[in-house]
């Protein structure tokens, strides 16, 4: 059995964040020249200034900070949805180049929350079922020669969405925060719910002003989902202000 749970690392991101954003814009409502405006900026507070900046809706200065992520132990169905996020780079780990043969044991895999819900029964029928696609790929690797990727690219066909991946993504903090507002909603996906919740931590504790307000639109002000609400924007709202109060303690 190889189950694997999810692990996020924030690998890069741009330091002083607030005062990249800070200089955007001021470079666009000052007739000073880039030095001046760099020496302002260094030497006092922005805080209250980008919160202005948003209040504005000038998100577009907010682009100038980048995160780059590591991701891993998630699915190959969770990697389906985070590239519908295209102002995004993203580097994934090859299915061709990186083989999943296995002679003991199974590839690794994620299992769904409510399939592990079921209990201990339902858990074992899951990773036999996941030991039986194991034992497809083994044969059409070896039916295909054993070659490497020229046998990984056409076995790989019945590996299943519950296999593992690994992706190294960058956003920028304007992409990262449309990025919350929709994958931290209850109503969206639990396994990239989860990440994106992870991510909005690891944010929040380098960049927490930035970052105030990030998450699902119930933070903001009425569920932007109408009749579709969860009904539990209360909780949503307390989890979010725990992450805002740590980061800002």
């Amino acid at each position: 059995m190889a189950q694997v749970k999810l692990h996020v690392e924030l690998l890069r991101y741009t330091k002083d964040a607030d005062e990249i954003v800070a200089m955007g814009g001021k470079m666009c409502y000052s007739a000073s020249d880039i030095d001046t405006i760099a020496q302002g900026v260094a030497t006092k507070d922005q805080s209250r200034y980008i919160e202005r900046l948003m209040g504005m809706g000038h998100t577009s200065v907010i682009e100038h900070a980048s995160f780059t992520f590591g991701i891993e132990g998630v699915s190959r169905a969770l990697l389906a949805q985070i590239t519908r996020h295209r102002i995004a780079s993203f580097s994934v780990q090859s299915q061709r180049y990186v083989g999943q043969r296995r002679d003991e044991g199974t590839f690794n895999y994620i299992m769904p929350q409510r399939i592990a819900a079921l209990g201990p029964e339902a858990q074992q029928r899951f990773n036999d079922q996941m030991a039986q696609i194991q034992s497809w790929y083994n044969e059409w690797v070896d039916a295909l020669g054993n070659a490497g990727e020229q046998s990984n690219e056409d076995a790989r066909f019945v590996m299943p969405n519950a296999a593992e991946t690994k992706i190294m993504m960058t956003m920028n903090a304007r992409e990262l925060m449309h990025f919350f507002s929709l994958r931290c909603c209850n109503r969206a996906q639990w396994e990239i719910r989860e990440l994106a919740w992870q991510m909005l931590e690891k944010c929040m504790e380098v960049a927490p002003r930035l970052f105030a307000n990030a998450g699902p639109g119930c933070v903001r002000g009425a569920c932007p989902e109408g009749k579709k609400s969860c009904g539990q924007a209360g909780q949503v709202c307390l989890r979010q202000a725990a992450l805002r109060d740590k980061n800002n303690a």
